[in-house]
Formats: C-alpha cells, structure tokens, sequence
C-alpha cells in the first residue's frame, strides 16, 4: 500500500470531474503503485447500510426464567413482550406455541430488522416428552420456505430470511446438572440450528456453585456429543481457534436479566436491587451478560447467520434435492446428510457468504 499523500500538497489544482468519495481516493497523483482494491470496504459498508440486516432469534426455556426480560436488556428495547394470562387454565398451554415478533431497530445509521421467535408452553408439562418437535418443525418449516423462493425462476432479488438464525436455551438454575429434557433439546436441535445455553437467573447461585454448575453442564454437553455454537468443527483458522475456545470454556453463560434503572455510585445502570445491594446486569463481575450480548452482537453476529446459511440451510437443502431427484419408483433415496457431509457441499457457498 502506497503512503499517503502529504498536506503540504493540498495547494495543488483540482481535477476537472469530482472524483468518488471511495477510500483510499486520498493515495492519488503521484503513487503510481496504487491501485484502490480497499475501496471495496467502503462500498459494501454503503450497501449493508442501505440494506440493513436481519438477525432471528428463538428463545427456548420454561417459563418464569426471564427470557422476554432477557431479550429486552439485550437490545434495550421491548423487543419481548411478556405472556398476559388471566386464568391457571391459560397459564399453561396446553401445547408448544411459536409466537415471531419483529422489530425495526435503528443505531448510528445501521437499521437491523429483529425476530423474535418464542416458544411459550415448552417445557411446562409433567409429561415434556417430544416438546422438541413443534420447535424443530419451526426451523424446518423456515429453511423450505427459504428454499422454495430461491428455487423460483423469478425469484425475488432480495430473498426474505425468516431462518432461525441462534438458538437461546435457557436452563434453570438448579445448581446440580443437565435433566433429560435439556440433553434432548440439544441434542437433536444442534443438529438443524445454532444453540446458545445460558444459565437463567444466575444470581440465585452463589459464584462457587454458579462456577460448578457451568462445569458440570459442559461435562454435560461433552458426554452427550452435543455441539453447541460456537462449533468447534466449523473454525476458519488458528485465529479463530483461540478466540472461540475462550468462549467454549466460558459457556454456559451465566446471566442476569433487567429492565430497570437503578443509581449506583452516581450512574444510572441496569440491575437488580436486593436487600444487600445491587446486581449490575453489564459487570462481569456481577454476571456473564456483557459476554453473552458480545457474542450474539458485536463480534459473531455475522458468523452465527454465515453457519446458519452455508452449514444448516445447507444441510436442509441437500436433503430435500435429493429427495426430489428421487428413484424412479417414486421412492426417494436414502440420502440423510449429517454436518460433516454437508462440509464440502457447503465450503463454496461459504466461501461466497464471506467475500459479500
């Protein structure tokens, strides 16, 4: 990369057409080894800007674990509205309901257009047997429908992406380990969709049981071959390594949930007031919130709808082409494909996502 020109230069007569306002335009005259490649930057953040973005997020988790809470300390927002129930009898559903709220959100110019899928009645059953399926059908449901408009000759040229991009799963804070009803939630949804455990209401544990619950969860997870993101399977690079084995051995997060202001020490922060003082939901000291909103926001957003995109959708995709190139008798083939498989079909695609 050539160097910059110097200010001194600024006196210089100017050129007959305005030149664009890319990057790196400031290189000009005189440095003749520059060519402008980095102005694609600039170009693609003025596309996405005037694109937006879409981020869907189911969350899962019997009630009473603060999971409407949760989401609106998360986007500082009432992105969740919270079940009103005037009778026992409409407390409990009686079967799993998959209810979607969307919400434009705007900041510093960037708009992003947030789904919220929850999933009230999962989990509230002395019977939970096959409570997963309505959930599964969901995701399934959105990756056909994806499908089905991008296999149309006029298909649109901006496809709407209702694909359940992350997976919260809440676990109560019992302190003690993973039940069956957890190990066969993730087990069989890690396979179609990224799943983010988190440790609701931890400040029901003390920090020496909150730290072996987390322990004991990820023995849990390991014993069980449950893959929860971020997929260790799916690391780009020695980079990526590092930074995401951080994050696996800090999951499950332990979080805290509040939509209320409190003063402390002269600052207005969200917390929960107790009789021996307040829980500050944003210190890390106090719970694992700031990690959790890093991860889902800041620095892996893209990455979780890259491997929704070119791993899970793709899964799906391959299977359902295959069942429709079926066998002449009418029978489709034996065809299922796992993640692994999916890999080399995928590696394309996911190359693509990451040089948009």
């Amino acid at each position: 990369m050539g160097s910059e020109v110097n200010l001194s230069h600024s006196n210089m007569s100017a050129p007959p057409h305005p030149q664009p306002p890319a990057k790196g335009a400031s290189h000009g005259a005189g440095d003749f080894s520059y060519v402008g490649i980095d102005a694609i930057l600039e170009q693609m953040r003025r596309k996405a800007m005037k694109q937006g973005f879409e981020l869907n997020i189911m969350i899962v988790g019997q009630s009473g674990l603060g999971k409407s809470t949760l989401m609106n300390t998360l986007f500082k927002s009432k992105v969740s509205r919270k079940s009103v129930v005037s009778t026992p009898e409409e407390r409990i559903p009686k079967t799993i309901e998959i209810k979607s709220i969307s919400h434009d959100i705007e900041e510093k110019g960037v708009r992003m257009k947030l789904t919220v899928i929850d999933t009230p009645g999962f989990g509230d059953h002395i019977n939970n047997e096959n409570c997963w399926q309505p959930i599964m059908k969901f995701i399934n449901d959105q990756y056909e429908q994806y499908l089905q408009e991008e296999i149309n000759i006029n298909r649109k040229k901006r496809i709407p992406d209702s694909r359940v991009h992350c997976c919260m799963y809440f676990i109560p804070p019992t302190g003690h380990c993973l039940r069956p009803l957890d190990v066969e939630f993730m087990s069989r949804l890690s396979k179609v969709v990224n799943i983010v455990p988190v440790i609701a209401k931890a400040d029901t544990l003390t920090l020496e049981e909150r730290d072996f619950f987390k322990q004991t969860i990820r023995e849990g997870l390991r014993a069980n071959g449950i893959d929860v993101y971020p997929q260790k399977e799916f690391d780009e690079d020695a980079d990526d390594r590092m930074i995401n084995d951080k994050i696996r051995e800090m999951i499950p997060f332990a979080v805290v949930g509040s939509d209320q202001e409190y003063q402390v020490n002269g600052k207005r922060l969200l917390g929960r007031k107790t009789k021996w003082g307040t829980i500050e939901v944003e210190n890390i000291a106090h719970c694992e919130f700031a990690y959790l909103r890093d991860l889902l926001i800041r620095t892996h957003m893209q990455n979780i709808k890259d491997i929704t995109s070119s791993i899970h959708y793709e899964v799906y995709r391959v299977r359902r082409l295959n069942e429709t190139n079926a066998q002449p008798n009418g029978q489709p083939p034996n065809t299922l494909v796992n993640p692994q498989q999916a890999n080399g079909v995928a590696a394309q695609h996911q190359v693509l996502t990451h040089e948009m």
